[in-house]
């Protein structure tokens, strides 16, 4: 130890403190160091023999010699204060972290990592602590800081191994314990106290310290519902979403949130009631900022803590489960914020983004991109896709924005991005990445994943193997733009607008498509969906019924925001819980009903959902009839009968003796309509069932002539 070398570890600038501190072999023996500032006096504990250590300097260094190897040996220490305590030196531990770990987490192929990174509960040589480990490359000094040992940058430099990882073991610290990083690198004498970005859990913000969590201990009580995922072929279930905002469902008293625990009770019984068959929960990873929604993402490891810590939202997910309820979650590899305590610049340089802000940044959104051609942050991201997946039992991955991830130019003008090596615009090490992602994914039994892709980029849901990302499904956009497009017109003029409510038909299945009414398309002005709608109050709620009626018809499995089931007329303020007391109200209560009932016959009818993909389970009956605003179709289940005969109005204009063509003869049998009285309609329609007639029309040799309601969709069930 020189005298360099001495200085160093008191101002915790020493870039390899167990070549300094804990028992090292000299010419006079063994001899023991520690750094304890806070400590008067210090001795070492050797098989219950005491050896007095020498104060070697005023600011706490302290050296024992001894004449033989010192072993596990303790450390007896007067404070300050005048107290006693006897501990665990962390420089006698060994390394814990392999150097085959160490490799393959810098070959990118370190799919949990999570396993090694971060902070874990461990036991070395006989004395339980926990493990630290962050990867910080650039950085010459990384040490803990945390409650245990006063938020001091000095106490507890780290151990940096191969590729830049940095571990130690710290005796005696728990679940619960709250720590950063402090970072020092030498590019402009950088100095950063970080978050970890593999924390299992956080404070509560604007508190912003990662929390040591112990995720064992969770009992999970869920196995039936594991073993029956698995099994699944999603995509020829009913799967009917409902997309929640956790902070903004319900509030408790004085505006407060509600707990994991609270919501596992009042959101699962509401969802189950409605029939819906999933929850995808707008992003739960934590987040410094409220109004991002959680898109901005510090925590990816971590389930906020707003409403509870991690064990909390475990208890969440297997009350779902429990219930006969899927969990998706919104995941954004995307992007990340530029928080000082994040991933931004983490060891002093561009390490998890770009240092070219040309590919580096999202100026719209001000937040940073992922270097998705680097692999420890390929190891970072997709392992934490199966951490949400394996650990937390998620049933699917939607990932957010995944446009302004494959295109280099999104959201850029000229010269504001740089092509790629065959001078295009897409992103080549995103799309390797994504499809590496969904590839991993996949192999979790039963687990799905869904793209919000905007554009008409080719093979999203599409498996990697016929050059595709991989995807389950995607999000229909196209379908969503035109549907609410359309119902904004007044009925008088829907007739100019005829192919857009035609139109998606000609892609449906080129992907696999959700149909979503999400949270972006009731914010920023674009009004609620029922404000969307024209006419009076009673035409506002018929359209609404109409739409959502023609939603289940359409092949694709079905989305939709909380709120539009119950007809709130304001956007979504994320702010206050959804106005519950609209339920007071007649036409609320009986939308929220219908909604309810929709999804109990999706669920009843496999014509509905077995052939959502294909054109074997969808057939135009008669879209042609631009001036009544009309148009009917056939839904086929795999078995191709009984089929579903949809007949959509939507236009305030009730139709006597409608007469559609239909494929068999026999008493077909209305099983909703949404003009019913049970729904808030004007309960005009056909009792219950319609007979065929030898009649050819539609291009078929039967037909029935029904009585079609203003603003209303019927459906008819076919003889068996």
């Amino acid at each position: 130890m020189t005298p360099q070398e001495l200085e160093a570890i008191l101002n915790g600038t020493h870039g390899d403190p167990f070549h300094v501190l804990g028992p090292h072999q000299t010419n006079d023996g063994w001899e023991v160091r520690a750094f304890i500032p806070q400590a008067t006096d210090a001795a070492v504990r050797v098989e219950g023999v005491t050896h007095p250590m020498r104060k070697m300097r005023s600011e706490g260094f302290f050296a024992a010699t001894l004449g033989h190897d010192p072993g596990n040996y303790t450390l007896d220490l007067t404070l300050w204060n005048g107290s006693h305590v006897e501990m665990e030196d962390p420089y006698r531990f060994p390394r814990l972290i392999s150097d085959f770990d160490l490799h393959i987490h810098g070959e990118g192929t370190q799919y949990e990592s999570y396993r090694t990174m971060g902070s874990h509960i461990a036991e070395c040589l006989g004395v339980w602590g926990v493990r630290f480990a962050v990867w910080a490359p650039n950085a010459e000094v990384v040490s803990v800081v945390g409650d245990f040992n006063d938020w001091d940058e000095r106490r507890h430099p780290m151990r940096v191994r191969s590729g830049g990882v940095w571990e130690i073991f710290l005796p005696g610290v728990a679940a619960g314990s709250n720590y950063k990083y402090s970072v020092r690198a030498p590019a402009l004498g950088y100095r950063q106290q970080k978050a970890d970005p593999y924390g299992f859990g956080t404070e509560v913000p604007p508190k912003s310290a990662s929390v040591v969590c112990d995720l064992a201990t969770y009992q999970w009580n869920d196995q039936p519902w594991m073993e029956a995922r698995a099994r699944k072929d999603h995509l020829k279930e009913p799967i009917s979403i409902y997309e929640v905002h956790l902070g903004s469902w319900l509030r408790g008293p004085n505006n407060l949130f509600l707990s994991y625990r609270e919501l596992a009770d009042k959101l699962v019984d509401y969802a189950v009631h409605l029939g819906y068959t999933h929850l995808e929960l707008l992003p739960v990873m934590e987040h410094p900022f409220s109004g991002s929604w959680g898109y901005q993402v510090t925590g990816f490891y971590a389930p906020t803590s707003r409403f509870g810590p991690p064990q909390d939202f475990m208890y969440f997910v297997d009350r779902c489960h429990q219930a006969g309820l899927g969990v998706i979650v919104d995941w954004v590899p995307g992007h990340f914020p530029k928080d000082a305590h994040g991933l931004a610049h983490f060891d002093g340089t561009a390490l998890y983004e770009h240092a070219d802000p040309r590919k580096g940044e999202h100026k719209e959104w001000g937040t940073l991109i992922f270097n998705y051609g680097r692999n420890e942050v390929r190891t970072f991201l997709i392992s934490n896709a199966l951490f949400w997946l394996k650990v937390y039992h998620i049933d699917g991955l939607r990932v957010d924005a995944v446009a302004s991830m494959l295109y280099l130019d999104y959201s850029r003008k000229p010269g504001e991005w740089i092509p790629n090596m065959y001078g295009g615009n897409e992103n080549l090490e995103a799309i390797d990445f994504l499809r590496r992602f969904n590839e991993l994914a996949h192999q979790v039994p039963g687990a799905m994943t869904t793209a919000e892709e905007s554009t008409a980029f080719a093979g999203v849901s599409r498996p990697t193997y016929l050059n595709g990302l991989g995807f389950t499904m995607k999000w229909n956009m196209g379908w969503m733009h035109d549907m609410l497009n359309y119902f904004d017109k007044d009925p008088v003029h829907r007739k100019y607008y005829h192919n857009v409510i035609t139109f998606s038909m000609l892609y449906a299945f080129t992907e696999n498509f959700i149909l979503p009414i999400s949270h972006d398309e009731v914010v920023h002005g674009k009004r609620a969906l029922l404000s969307k709608m024209p006419g009076d109050t009673w035409q506002k709620f018929a359209n609404v019924r109409a739409f959502l009626a023609y939603m289940y018809g359409h092949p694709g499995k079905k989305l939709l925001f909380m709120g539009c089931e119950i007809g709130v007329w304001d956007e979504w303020y994320a702010e206050h819980g959804l106005p519950w007391e609209l339920l007071h109200y007649e036409f609320h209560r009986k939308l929220q009903a219908l909604v309810g009932e929709l999804n109990r016959l999706y669920r009843a009818y496999p014509a509905f959902y077995e052939v959502d993909f294909h054109w074997a389970g969808f057939q135009w009956v008669d879209l042609g009839d631009v001036d009544g605003s009309t148009i009917s179709f056939i839904r086929r289940p795999q078995a191709a009968k009984p089929f579903l005969l949809f007949v959509c109005n939507f236009t305030p204009v009730p139709r006597m003796n409608y007469r559609v063509g239909v494929p068999d003869p026999g008493v077909y049998r209305e099983i909703l309509n949404t003009d019913s009285e049970l729904w808030g309609g004007s309960n005009l329609g056909n009792g219950g069932h319609a007979g065929s007639q030898p009649i050819s029309y539609n291009s078929h040799y039967h037909s029935l002539s029904i009585t079609l309601p203003p603003l209303a969709v019927v459906v008819f069930e076919s003889p068996a």
